[in-house]
């Protein structure tokens, strides 16, 4: 094992007990209000996420990672079929507004969130092999437009468009870094915004949630609720927080407190000092990962640890800039932190197999 390998565990670890810790006290009023247990989302947490990503986490840290180039084409389509799978009644099922989960009886998970880990690895397994001919019109936008079009399409259906930012951000970095061509790669940054504004006409909520950015104080009991109540959590908190356990917001007032907005619980209970040590957290796991991608000698393998940095950084850098009022609100978790099972099991199993390619370089 690498020092590099072992910072990598190290971060991973402390993340894993930072957002357990943070859940506990988050989900407290929740789950006793929805389920009739103050620890429902923390014990869900584990057995649904924890737990089988820590397995997969090692046993994808053993496997040569090579592996996972040889087979990216059937995983990918595996997973646009259990994407696909959501809009069939019998599998999917719906919550608030939005079809993202299968139920197959004993197991229920998101498929976007493997799309995600699945999608990293075709592109850097795919990117890695036409490095000659990645300036080419035909073996480079096309194909990657073809392939981001359809997934894209799958996840506005549902919808899921946080989601959707995400994949869009880590499959344009990839191939931007895999040395896309100048010309191809603005074109392609002009159609997804277009598209991009499009998805947002065409849900008012959408363009309300422009419109709380702009001016949050403009309907504080409307549509910029939500920022608003964040906000004060955060405010409250001050520099060393109002003590573990003693958040107000979560009471009833701050929407989402195990999801999405888990981050204002956190920093009104623990403070500047709290949310600057998760970052610091985000920012060293996402350091470890850079130099996984300068230092390795295989393509894929470099590409891969880029697609995962750009995952982790990029998902909370969101989650957060919008939960402080930097960025529009997305609806996006917070990786290690929010409540999820599935989110937290695949974000595990593509660190199990950056750990493994931190051993080659």
């Amino acid at each position: 094992m690498t020092q590099l390998g072992r910072n990598i565990i190290i971060l991973t670890l402390l993340l894993i007990v930072f957002g357990l810790v943070t859940l506990s006290s988050a989900g407290i009023i929740d789950g006793q209000k929805k389920f009739g247990s103050e620890y429902y989302y923390f014990n869900h947490q584990i057995l649904n996420g924890i737990l089988p990503g820590l397995l997969l986490f090692f046993i994808f840290s053993k496997v040569k990672y090579k592996f996972w180039k040889k087979i990216s084409l059937p995983l990918l389509i595996f997973s646009l079929a259990l994407l696909l799978a959501v809009f069939v009644t019998r599998f999917g099922f719906s919550a608030k507004g939005a079809t993202r989960w299968l139920n197959f009886g004993l197991i229920s998970f998101q498929p976007s969130e493997i799309l995600k880990l699945s999608l990293i690895i075709y592109f850097a397994a795919w990117f890695s092999g036409r490095s000659e001919k990645i300036k080419s019109w035909s073996y480079s936008i096309v194909p990657f437009f073809v392939v981001l079009g359809f997934v894209g399409l799958l996840l506005a259906l549902q919808p899921d468009v946080g989601t959707l930012g995400i994949v869009a951000l880590i499959a344009l970095s990839l191939y931007f870094f895999a040395g896309a061509k100048t010309s191809h790669f603005g074109g392609l940054i002009l159609v997804l915004a277009v598209a991009f504004f499009v998805l947002v006409q065409l849900a008012p909520y959408r363009f309300d949630r422009f419109l709380t950015f702009f001016n949050p104080a403009s309907d504080p009991q409307g549509i910029s609720y939500h920022i608003n109540q964040s906000l004060i959590a955060v405010g409250r908190g001050g520099l060393w927080g109002v003590g573990f356990g003693q958040s107000q917001q979560k009471l009833g007032f701050l929407p989402e407190p195990v999801g999405d907005s888990i981050f204002a619980v956190m920093a009104e209970e623990l403070g500047l000092v709290g949310a600057a040590s998760l970052i610091t957290l985000f920012f060293l796991l996402s350091l470890q990962l850079v130099k996984i991608t300068q230092n390795s000698t295989d393509r894929f393998g470099g590409l891969f640890a880029l697609g995962m940095t750009v995952w982790v950084a990029s998902q909370s850098l969101i989650n957060i800039g919008a939960i402080t009022g930097l960025l529009p609100l997305t609806g996006i978790p917070l990786p290690f932190v929010s409540y999820g099972g599935t989110s937290i099991a695949t974000l595990l199993a593509g660190l199990g197999i950056a750990v493994n390619i931190a051993k080659t370089t």
